[in-house]
């Protein structure tokens, strides 16, 4: 039997090619960014349209975060909520884990579809004959609300990733076998749908995702209109074209200018014409368009102005797609108060760390070691602005919103029980939790006895084993934190080891491949204290950011 003490959550859960001169410069490595599916030619022409959507998943948390007075306007839109499944992947994680404290952290894949299946997406511009055909997940962001909601963090993935796809299987049966080669990231989304891009983040980042949010493009538009526009900012005057017609058409003088309708929509598409040309440049344009709305909805947004407020919501819901745990007003009403909870100044947006692929050009993967260190920082709780979790205004999670509501005050104040009085199970979970090494003998009972020398006689060897990759103490009750805590503490654990689960009644220390041998755990390796250079990290709170132009773009 194995004991990982995923925590059961119930759907209706909120858990707490470049260019240069037109003409002149050859293009950058990156290509047309398209799907290998689409061809060389095709993917350039379809690389004009398709970058603004992430930004709309975004929006669509931001408009409702603005909408308390609102709520009676959004009643009405429940019928108009579209649904998907949430993981169609094996690999599904159980959800977020609550902390010591019983705080839930809250992970939501924000997805940008490139569908092209009715008329408002068609008239927005790209190549007829992509018209009707499969969609393609370009823009893909994860957002991580912190267990204490003082911080958020936003990772977005390059649409040119290559990655390994994992098995995804439809809720009809139709079976997406595992890839054999790496494969575009954007691909997954035609694997069955956002449940396959769910699960590909889930199988590479190992973050339990909450929730998804997917949205196509021709709610941009009508929302920045109704936002009054968005200021963006360029270092020289641009204009997006080359002499062969490629570019989105983006023209803005030097400086700050607040766009709106096709001109947001050009800015989110510019591709050539931003720093090297490359995808990547975009997504930076990008993490600017976004934090700048963000300041506006706080800014402009006011509760005193329903009809603007009923708007948002209205365009936000009629091009979103949610999974079932987000399908009704009052759910994503709820998980808008938490996300309104993080100041702008405490909300990073970077991207994921990546290397130009050595296997096929104008591709990227993720970079090894730096991007799993982002990745282990979200798992872990850890802010991406390396500012420490801590309280801000009304920053803890909201009764009735977290699958595990904070604890009482009492819970979270008393003191823990002398050693000799706390129950401690040890479980042998040395194998890992992909099962690839071998239990070691008689290691639960081994670490038992470490315990009832450090005082804690009532610590008895357990029969079931698990597998885990880190030593966790895992707890069943608010009364047990305290206990649970000090067991950590004893044997040098760190305070994210400790976790609350339905999966256990008492206090069970499952000892992880990385304990495998001697009286005390393998230290953790030391924490980062900034993120790698790639991950281009940007703050909300930042209204200095602006554009660098790539060469022989500007007029």
């Amino acid at each position: 039997m194995r004991g990982e003490g995923a925590v059961a959550q119930s759907a209706g859960d909120i858990s707490g090619g470049g260019a240069g001169a037109p003409g002149e410069v050859p293009p950058p490595r990156g290509g047309s960014g398209r799907s290998r599916r689409a061809g060389g030619g095709r993917g350039s022409r379809r690389g004009r349209r398709r970058v603004l959507r992430w930004v709309s998943s975004v929006l669509a948390l931001l408009i409702l975060g603005t909408a308390a007075a609102g709520y009676l306007y959004y009643r009405h839109l429940n019928g108009s909520i579209k649904t998907d499944a949430l993981n169609l992947g094996e690999n599904k994680l159980g959800g977020s884990k609550p902390n010591a404290f019983g705080q839930t952290p809250l992970n939501i894949l924000l997805i940008g579809s490139d569908a092209r299946d009715d008329e408002a997406n068609q008239a927005l511009g790209g190549a007829t004959d992509t018209f009707g055909g499969p969609p393609l997940a370009d823009v893909q962001m994860l957002l991580h609300l912190s267990a204490d909601r003082s911080n958020m963090s936003v990772i977005s993935m390059p649409r040119d990733t290559l990655l390994m796809m994992p098995k995804c299987t439809e809720t009809n049966g139709k079976v997406h076998p595992a890839s054999k080669g790496l494969v575009q990231t954007n691909e997954s989304l035609g694997r069955g749908g956002p449940g396959c891009t769910v699960a590909a983040w889930t199988e590479l980042t190992k973050i339990p995702i909450d929730h998804f949010m997917m949205i196509d493009f021709k709610g941009v538009v009508s929302m920045a209109d109704a936002i009054g526009g968005v200021p963006v900012c360029v270092e020289q005057n641009v204009h997006s074209r080359t002499r062969d017609g490629k570019g989105s058409g983006l023209k803005l003088e030097k400086g700050t200018t607040r766009i709106q309708g096709e001109q947001a929509l050009q800015w989110l598409r510019t591709r050539y014409g931003f720093e090297d040309g490359t995808d990547i440049g975009r997504t930076h344009a990008q993490h600017q368009y976004m934090s700048s709305l963000s300041r506006e909805f706080r800014k402009n947004a006011k509760l005193s102005n329903p009809v603007m407020l009923n708007s948002l919501a209205q365009a936000a819901i009629k091009a979103m797609v949610v999974d079932p745990g987000l399908n009704k007003i009052d759910r994503l009403y709820d998980l808008s108060m938490e996300l309104k909870k993080v100041p702008p100044s405490r909300i990073t947006m970077t991207t994921m760390p990546w290397v130009y692929s050595t296997r096929e050009e104008g591709r990227v993967e993720p970079e090894a070691g730096a991007a799993e260190a982002v990745f282990k920082m979200v798992r872990e709780d850890i802010p991406l602005d390396f500012k420490g979790n801590g309280p801000t205004d009304g920053a803890s999670p909201s009764p009735g919103v977290s699958a595990t509501p904070p604890p009482p005050a009492a819970a979270t104040t008393a003191p823990a029980s002398a050693p000799a009085k706390i129950a401690v199970s040890v479980r042998n979970a040395t194998s890992g939790k992909d099962g690839a090494q071998a239990r070691v003998k008689n290691r639960a009972t081994d670490v038992a006895a470490v315990l009832t020398g450090k005082g804690f006689t009532k610590a008895t060897a357990d029969t079931v084993t698990g597998g885990e990759d880190t030593t966790v103490v895992r707890y069943a009750t608010d009364g047990q934190a305290a206990d649970a805590a000090a067991v950590a503490t004893a044997l040098g654990l760190p305070a994210a080891s400790v976790q609350k689960s339905a999966d256990v009644s008492t206090i069970v220390l499952f000892v992880g491949k990385d304990w495998r041998t001697g009286d005390a755990p393998a230290p953790p390796p030391p924490a980062p204290t900034s993120l790698p250079t790639s991950a281009h990290a940007l703050n909300g709170d930042n209204e200095g950011a602006c554009m660098q132009i790539q060469p022989g773009f500007t007029w």
